[in-house]
């Protein structure tokens, strides 16, 4: 099987379903944004996470296509269209809470960075804040399921978690963010 069907050539892709919309619609930035999210947890655990981290990430990988799959699936569309769980944020609360405890308390904003692991996960946090916004848009024109917002609202905190303990299981100390004077 070729990799290019010249289907998109015109600029547009199709949707589960086989609704055709254009590269530039609100539901394609949707899910591409989460698209580079995936990537972007690749790139972090290509960089090396400690510990439970790395498959923490990649279960976080297969959920993200799960989510895609469910931005790229008009609502119309309901035979076997996978979507994300009304309650997938708050299975995500747990886990912060268990990193967080092993994190000394913040009392002022940090910069992002330290280690390649931690650098990436403070990226794909980003990328994350992105796609949430990406879905906010999208929920204000068209249907989208109601568990992505809350969704990747917890996961940018889970992903900032994360890159903290991947800096302190590493023994990197975080900056902390001075104001200019």
């Amino acid at each position: 099987m070729r990799i290019y069907t010249r289907g998109g050539d015109a600029g547009e892709t199709g949707l589960f379903g086989g609704m055709r919309i254009g590269k530039d619609h609100l539901r394609v930035e949707a899910y591409g944004a989460v698209d580079e999210l995936n990537a972007a947890l690749g790139a972090a655990r290509a960089a090396g996470l400690p510990g439970d981290l790395d498959p923490l990430a990649e279960g976080l990988q297969a959920g993200l296509f799960t989510l895609g799959a469910d931005l790229a699936t008009p609502p119309t569309v309901r035979a076997s269209a996978e979507r994300l769980e009304a309650d997938a944020a708050s299975r995500l609360e747990p886990v912060i809470d268990r990193l967080e405890a092993e994190l000394a308390p913040l009392r002022t904003f940090i910069l992002p960075g330290g280690g390649a692991g931690g650098a990436a996960l403070h990226l794909a946090r980003t990328i994350c804040r992105r796609a949430e916004r990406r879905c906010v848009t999208l929920s204000r024109a068209e249907q989208i399921s109601e568990g992505v917002i809350p969704y990747l609202n917890r996961l940018s905190d889970l992903l900032f978690v994360m890159a903290r303990a991947a800096n302190a299981r590493a023994g990197l100390p975080e900056t902390p963010w001075t104001p200019p004077k």
